[in-house]
């Protein structure tokens, strides 16, 4: 709605706070998840060693960690998606690898897909061993294949008599691969003809590693999460049978898409805890530290990494919380645009944060914990937090997928009208009248993106003028994008840089009003005074800042030049460093 210029408040407010039983609920789980953390498991132990002990895992298993909301009925806690992402803030402020085991496990391994799409006969013989704290995993990308499933190798064909598929393949980066008992599985089955043309069909398997056939070939190792389970697995002949399909044959990418989906919102609710942890850090030495006779949190430049880190950790909360929400009142709602604005903004916010708490610290940021204990100081993670967030950027769809993937979705109403006007292979009479019908709509909305906003939701006074910036700055949102289809019409596709800036526009609108709706919400139960007040004021100003530098970006930039450049870089006819000086 935003990047159509339609702005609807009483879609996110009042702000979806949880009920009192169910963080009661949550509340019970975490506190013996946090006391098991602090007192059982040392992270530091863990990044040196590169591997997670085993009563770890046990103790994790047994308080239902790996079926947090897996029902009941099949052995897990029932917990919902909001107390899910309470969790991985907590494990996200604490260890980065258990994080990412207990996250792979079940945001996108065997038990959410399961618990979406699972028969009823896949879900008795599976979310039980899931939830006990047998490990899963999801296999879909390949050395060729990362968010282009089109040339996926791996491919599955039926048996003769059509019980069964026989796999074979190799997937790359299975995180928890090494230790998995259970993985789901994309690979190719046979095309199936749609007016008299092949479709390609992906297809969503449950495979058991101990199956004949499955291979761990490698584990692969990386600059941080050093305790990351992550394989490369090969697949020869293994037989599949035809009941382990997920929701149906060539359905794959449904369940992967919505999979990934409600698995976005694990990372930035962790990330929001690794930036609690940073600003705790960060908070308590630049208040300590002094320098030309006063803290180091008085000055200036100082003061502003500290309110510009609290500040994102409010909006990181806001977004995945909301959209966690939606998820509690549907399993299947579609939160495909919310989670992928989480998502890319949590991960780019919360890399800023690390980095600006490594800055603060200084060279006792950039110090290891070993080294730093060796000789008599607190041994800080600033170091290890900084390796274990680097992939969060890259990993769940990289921040570039996600800027692609909202743009075509801020594209595609405009695509649904136009599309008939815009498609040459049509002769012209066939396209004068869906060109007349679509100019008298777009007459018509364009007209109400011109109108007066109105008086708008009534909402504390210091927030007012910011809620109203927001619906003001929806519209003019809709008008450059609109403007921009007009001035490069089919091919606006492929003005990425374009579009990646309207994206984060439309990104920060919707920080914004879930940070509102949040903040006012917590005022009206009076959860929430003055200082509150003072935090979502600053987060809006930034937000605000942001936005408007995006739209000045948007009329200069150096983006064409920048391509010509690039090109003469790949092609070598321009080299990066002169021969001679």
């Amino acid at each position: 709605g935003l990047f159509m210029g339609r702005f609807d408040w009483g879609a996110i407010h009042p702000f979806p706070l949880q009920s009192t039983e169910d963080r009661d609920q949550g509340d019970a789980f975490l506190e013996r998840l946090s006391t098991f953390l602090h007192e059982k498991v040392d992270p530091d132990e863990i990044d040196r060693t590169g591997e997670i002990p085993p009563d770890v895992i046990e103790e994790l298993a047994r308080m239902g960690a790996f079926g947090i909301k897996v029902p009941p009925a099949y052995g897990g806690l029932g917990l919902s998606q909001t107390n899910y992402c309470r969790a991985a803030t907590l494990l996200g402020s604490w260890c980065a690898n258990l994080a990412a085991l207990l996250s792979a496990h079940q945001s996108i391994g065997v038990p959410q897909p399961l618990i979406l799409f699972g028969t009823e006969e896949q879900k008795r013989r599976y979310l039980p061993r899931v939830a006990k704290g047998e490990i899963s995993a999801f296999a879909l990308t390949e050395s060729s294949v990362g968010s282009d499933p089109a040339k996926m190798e791996t491919h599955a064909e039926p048996t003769a008599d059509g019980s069964a598929f026989v796999l074979n393949g190799e997937k790359l980066w299975c995180t928890n691969g090494t230790k998995a008992g259970v993985i789901v599985v994309m690979a190719r089955t046979p095309s199936m003809m749609v007016n008299g043309r092949p479709r390609n069909q992906i297809t969503a398997f449950v495979v058991e590693t101990g199956w004949p056939g499955v291979e761990i070939v490698h584990r692969c190792r990386f600059m941080g999460l050093k305790a990351l389970y992550n394989a490369v697995i090969r697949f020869k002949d293994v037989r599949v049978p035809r009941e382990n399909i997920l929701l149906g044959e060539g359905k794959g990418l449904r369940v992967a898409l919505v999979t990934l989906n409600t698995g976005r919102l694990t990372l930035p609710a962790a990330c929001a805890g690794l930036a609690k942890r940073c600003l705790d850090i960060s908070r308590r030495w630049a208040s300590s530290r002094e320098q030309w006779g006063q803290p180091i949190g008085r000055h200036a430049a100082i003061a502003d990494k500290l309110a510009r880190m609290a500040t994102a950790i409010f909006a990181m909360e806001s977004m995945a919380f909301a959209a966690a929400s939606q998820v509690d009142r549907d399993k299947k709602a579609d939160i495909r645009i919310e989670a992928a604005m989480a998502k890319m903004w949590g991960s780019e916010a919360a890399w800023e944060i690390i980095n600006e708490a490594m800055q603060i610290r200084g060279g006792r940021g950039y110090e290891t914990v070993e080294s730093l204990r060796a000789r008599g100081e607190e041994p800080v993670p600033v170091e290890r937090f900084l390796r274990d967030a680097r992939i969060n950027t890259i990993f769940e769809g990289s921040s570039e997928i996600m800027r692609l993937f909202l743009a075509r979705e801020a594209l595609d109403p405009h695509l649904k009208v136009a599309a008939p006007v815009l498609d040459s292979r049509l002769p012209l009479g066939k396209r004068i009248v869906p060109a007349l019908q679509a100019g008298l709509l777009y007459a018509g909305w364009y007209l109400r993106l011109l109108l007066p906003t109105g008086p708008g939701p009534r909402v504390n006074p210091l927030l007012r003028p910011h809620l109203k910036y927001a619906r003001r700055t929806s519209r003019r949102l809709a008008r450059t994008l609109f403007h921009s289809m007009l001035r490069h019409g089919p091919k606006l596709e492929r003005q990425q840089l374009l579009l990646g800036r309207l994206v984060e526009i439309g990104t920060e609108l919707w920080l914004m009003s879930t940070s509102l709706s949040r903040a006012q919400t917590l005022l009206d139960r009076g959860e929430a005074g003055d200082d509150l007040l003072t935090l979502v004021d600053c987060l809006c100003h930034q937000a605000r800042t942001r936005i408007e530098t995006g739209f000045l970006a948007h009329r200069r930039n150096a983006d064409r030049c920048g391509y010509r450049l690039s090109r003469g870089l790949l092609g070598g006819r321009i080299k990066t460093v002169p021969d001679r000086a």
